[in-house]
């Protein structure tokens, strides 16, 4: 009977199959339900946020972006030009012999530095030394003939006027036939002084050619500077200059290293700012040197086949320390614009149109279009576009865009606004 009572209440207490599948259905809706919501609650919190993250930028202070600026101010902008430049002499030449004739003797060789004036070489021509004694023979007999012609001429004169004085005081007295004689002879002998002056004029002349042709054997240096090359050793035979018979070798070459002409060829958009006196900076990137000059010369005229025009430094060089023929950077300044609105080349993103950053008052990114003037390797002159003391963002702006609410970093003293 207990058993049977028992089995009673568990039948009572367990449910039906319909009963059971109704249960579980209400319970598996209600899961289901639950999860949908939370779903849907899920995906709404995040189109919001996403939302609020495209349309409404965050105002809080830690969700605000550091941008890098610099404060427009004021300065002075000059605009350098580079050229290829060469050192050479401030002038050499090929010495050559007036005179044909052998080389008797070479005093200098390469390298050798030498004063004006001084003797490179001497030259030997036969027979000259023949020329000149016989040359001064002549001129010496001549002005013997000259002596004998004066004293003869002296006679003469002093018989025809003591002669003519008589006959002035006494008329008549001396006979016409004498006075005549006496003043043909007078005559006579000053023609005759007069040839043998000439004569000696001329033996004068043609020892002085002589002399000239002697010392034109020694050659001589016509300003200081270096030999550079010696074509000629002793005993050669040298053609004279100018002679027509045959090519004239020369003897050496002279350079004037003390003082160098430092060429550069500035091309044709860059003519007009060329003037003379204006500084140069010159870097010798083979001695690692820089020397300072100015324009000292230029020609004026621009060579059709280069189009550029030569212009010329005068540098010293007293210790020989530059060679002629190394190269060398001339660094020109062309313009200069003194108290000008300035920015860094990294403040543009586009040259043809450019467009600068701006932070305004308001801590805003601020897009504004700028004239430019002046360009340097590292700054723009900014024409119309920005005033003194704007902030103006420097560096990626990909970042950030106009309308934005930024923090700023003030490049060079790294506060933040």
């Amino acid at each position: 009977m207990e058993t049977e009572h028992n089995k009673t209440q568990i039948e009572e207490r367990t449910p039906s199959a319909p009963e059971l599948r109704t249960k579980l259905s209400k319970g598996l809706n209600w899961k289901l339900l639950l999860g949908s919501a939370v779903v849907v609650a899920c995906l709404a919190l995040f189109g919001r946020q996403l939302s609020r993250g495209k349309t409404l930028p965050s105002t809080h202070a830690d969700d605000l972006i550091t941008v890098p600026v610099i404060k427009v101010c004021r300065e002075e902008l000059a605009r350098n030009e580079n050229f290829d430049a060469e050192f050479r002499p401030y002038q050499v030449i090929d010495l050559h012999a007036e005179v044909a004739g052998f080389v008797q003797s070479i005093d200098v060789d390469i390298g050798d530095r030498v004063q004006k004036g001084a003797l490179l070489a001497t030259l030997q021509i036969p027979e000259l030394a023949e020329d000149i004694e016989r040359a001064a023979a002549t001129e010496l007999r001549d002005e013997k003939i000259v002596d004998q012609a004066t004293a003869n001429y002296k006679d003469a004169h002093l018989a025809w006027g003591r002669l003519n004085t008589i006959n002035h005081n006494k008329p008549h007295l001396v006979a016409q036939q004498d006075l005549d004689t006496a003043q043909a002879k007078d005559s006579a002998a000053e023609a005759g002084l007069a040839a043998a002056k000439a004569n000696v004029n001329v033996a004068e002349a043609e020892l002085n050619k002589f002399k000239a042709i002697l010392n034109d054997c020694k050659i001589k240096a016509p300003f200081a500077g270096v030999i550079t090359k010696r074509y000629a050793d002793v005993g050669a035979l040298v053609q004279g200059g100018v002679s027509p018979s045959g090519a004239a070798m020369p003897l050496v070459r002279l350079s004037q290293n003390d003082r160098l002409r430092l060429d550069f060829p500035v091309s044709v958009s860059y003519v007009h700012y060329i003037k003379l006196g204006d500084p140069v900076e010159i870097r010798i990137a083979a001695t690692g040197q820089t020397i300072h000059g100015k324009i000292t010369r230029f020609t004026h005229d621009v060579e059709m086949a280069t189009r550029t025009m030569e212009t010329e430094v005068d540098v010293t060089n007293a210790d020989l320390s530059l060679t002629p023929g190394i190269y060398a950077e001339a660094s020109l300044e062309l313009e200069r614009h003194r108290n000008v609105l300035a920015i860094p080349t990294d403040a543009l993103s586009d040259l043809k149109t450019p467009i600068a950053f701006v932070v305004n008052s308001k801590n805003q990114i601020e897009e504004r279009p700028l004239t430019l003037g002046l360009a340097t390797p590292d700054k723009f002159e900014v024409v119309a576009g920005l005033k003194e003391n704007d902030l103006v963002m420097i560096g990626n702006r990909t970042q950030v865009k106009p309308g934005q609410k930024v923090m700023t970093k003030l490049m060079g003293t790294g506060s933040i606004q």
